[in-house]
């Protein structure tokens, strides 16, 4: 198979845009990255766009037609995907496909989602439709509950702490403190997370990524097109794993299985180990989700999550940087924008272009992105060297 790279990126503001609809928004995001990376509309051969649920948030279905016609792409094929919260890196590794079998040559990814036209509770009941319909959100249960049990059960089997928890948000609060596209770009402490409004026990509002509005973009480019460009960012390794719906049928509930499943893939497709990684952006959906995340993709051993996290090994200048730029719980969480919106950040780390956020010496960066309580995961490995 041909070898894939990133040649362009392009972002909005992650926030509640009251003034800006769902078209607009995924436009902006692929024009900025149609500037980055010094193309028109008319070289792009293929769009795929990631997206949750714009039926029942804006009422507004076909997308990918909707999309490549706002963007002036039109005729080129245009395909939505959905797959919850993870809807953007599946989007993503579609696109990847295509290119690979030598269908195209250049394609454009976008993310996008317009979370806060309706009302809170209805945004919280649409989310819910990631998880299983029938055994949990009809019986009252939202995703906070889910990762609450998910917490519950971690704490009480690892002697995770409510601190220990806290951190995750304290950190990547840190990090979107310095982010201008970040929803929250504000610093918090550890008193402050724990002295919020309980949500579901333990996690209380300042453990929980908000809802928002916002895109992204990628443009994506086969080996020879790639090497034409200044910087491309390479795809050495992707994986993706599915895991039961519903939380009651896992197998260990603090873990997630789709996740260890899905970097073994990507870990295996690079010929890259844990340590080889220089940072990453993983799922913080809740605070528990990184803790969980950093475990299940090897930088520590089970149930050690949380001291790592104590021990300041995530932050900036620690032995593993993640969420660099804000993670979801900082920089915001348009649901179907996330996956590409992780990605655009590992790029601009991997370009040398994070300003007061970069990491020094970033060469590999990993991007985790989940869907519901863990039912799918996608995993993907990048470089600035092809492999």
């Amino acid at each position: 198979m041909r070898r894939v790279a990133i040649i362009g990126i392009g972002q909005t503001k992650f926030g509640e845009h009251w003034e800006k609809s769902l078209r607009q928004l995924s436009t902006e995001a692929g024009a900025k990255a149609l500037e980055d990376a010094g193309l028109s509309g008319r070289d792009i051969q293929a769009l795929y766009i990631g997206n949750m649920s714009a039926g029942m948030f804006i009422g507004q279905e076909h997308l990918g037609a909707l999309a490549a016609d706002q963007a002036g792409l039109n005729p080129i094929p245009a395909t939505r995907i959905e797959a919850a919260c993870a809807s953007g890196a599946v989007a993503f590794r579609n696109a990847c496909f295509a290119i690979m079998s030598g269908q195209y040559d250049i394609v454009m990814v976008a993310g996008a989602e317009k979370m806060t036209d309706i009302k809170g509770t209805d945004a919280i009941a649409t989310l819910a439709g990631a998880g299983d319909q029938e055994w949990e959100s009809s019986i009252g249960l939202t995703f906070t509950g889910l990762y609450a049990l998910i917490a519950r059960a971690h704490m009480e089997r690892y002697g995770t702490t409510r601190e220990q928890l806290a951190m995750v948000s304290v950190t990547n609060h840190k990090n979107g403190a310095l982010n201008p596209l970040a929803q929250f770009p504000y610093e918090i402490s550890v008193e402050d997370v724990l002295n919020s409004p309980m949500i579901a026990d333990p996690l209380t509002l300042l453990d929980c990524s908000p809802i928002t509005d916002g895109a992204a973009a990628i443009i994506v480019a086969s080996e020879d097109v790639a090497k034409k460009f200044e910087n491309p960012v390479w795809l050495l390794g992707t994986g993706q794993a599915s895991d039961a719906l519903a939380l009651h049928d896992r197998r260990d509930i603090t873990e997630m299985f789709a996740t260890k499943a899905a970097a073994k893939q990507a870990y295996e497709q690079a010929g890259l180990k844990p340590e080889d990684i220089d940072l990453a952006e993983v799922h913080d959906c809740f605070s528990i989700n990184e803790i969980i995340a950093i475990e299940d993709l090897g930088f520590c051993k089970k149930g050690e999550g949380g001291k790592f996290v104590e021990d300041g090994k995530i932050a900036r200048d620690g032995e593993k940087p993640i969420n660099t730029t804000g993670g979801l719980k900082s920089i915001g969480h348009p649901v179907g924008a996330t996956g590409i919106r992780q990605i655009v950040d590992i790029v601009r780390q991997l370009r040398g272009e994070a300003g007061p956020l970069q990491v020094n010496g970033a060469k590999i960066g990993l991007a985790l992105n989940i869907g519901g309580s863990g039912a799918t995961a996608i995993v993907n490995i990048f470089g600035i060297e092809p492999r």
